[in-house]
């Protein structure tokens, strides 16, 4: 009997383990594909070696493809959430619909829907905000902000408010085109995200 209960205890054990450590996943653009980067380089890379060095057993999942827009992401994202199961979805999209100057209106509602589909799989959010260079105007500028802002409050979701803080329009962090972050900037981006990604694992 003693060894009944002994076997029992050992494999509820690990079955704990085993449901601590889950699946982060990152449904983002070039930004985070690593567009003109090594992707071992990139900033997603490094967020599965820093969960490693703080023994997070999380698996990161980089579902980033460069050039996607809003709407690409909410298309591909219910295969996404089917297939990997996250517990954490980081959503980094918008730099594309901006930069083509799509209805910031646009980009809320696919964010939105974006946001509500991870939740009623069962996962938590992180919105990693985004901000348009100063030439596309003002009003455009502060709606396309505004959006990131908006959706935290109104969906309580926790926000970066800013994830090129310290990298965009820096130039020896961008890459020639000045818009794609260098490998110098990968760690200031990790960083940048981090404090927000940690409390929701």
């Amino acid at each position: 009997m003693r060894m009944w209960w002994l076997s029992a205890g050992l494999a509820l054990c690990c079955l704990a383990q085993g449901a601590a450590a889950g699946t982060l996943l990152v449904v983002g653009d070039s930004i985070s594909a690593g567009f003109g980067l090594d992707t071992r380089l990139g900033w997603v890379n490094l967020l599965q070696q820093q969960l490693k060095k703080e023994g997070f057993d999380d698996q990161v999942v980089n579902a980033s493809i460069s050039g996607d827009t809003s709407a690409g992401g909410q298309a591909r994202l219910a295969a996404l959430l089917a297939a990997h199961k996250p517990a954490l979805v980081v959503l980094e999209l918008g730099g594309n619909d901006g930069l083509r100057g799509q209805p910031p209106q646009q980009l809320q509602q696919n964010l939105a829907a974006m946001i509500d589909q991870s939740r009623k799989a069962g996962a938590k959010v992180l919105l990693l905000g985004m901000r348009l260079p100063p030439n596309y105007g003002v009003r455009y500028t502060t709606a396309f902000a505004q959006v990131y802002e908006q959706l935290a409050a109104d969906k309580k979701v926790p926000l970066v408010p800013f994830f090129l803080e310290g990298v965009g329009g820096v130039p020896e962090l961008m890459q020639a085109d000045g818009i794609h972050p260098a490998a110098s900037a990968q760690q200031r981006l990790l960083e940048n995200a981090w404090p927000a990604i940690k409390p929701l694992l």
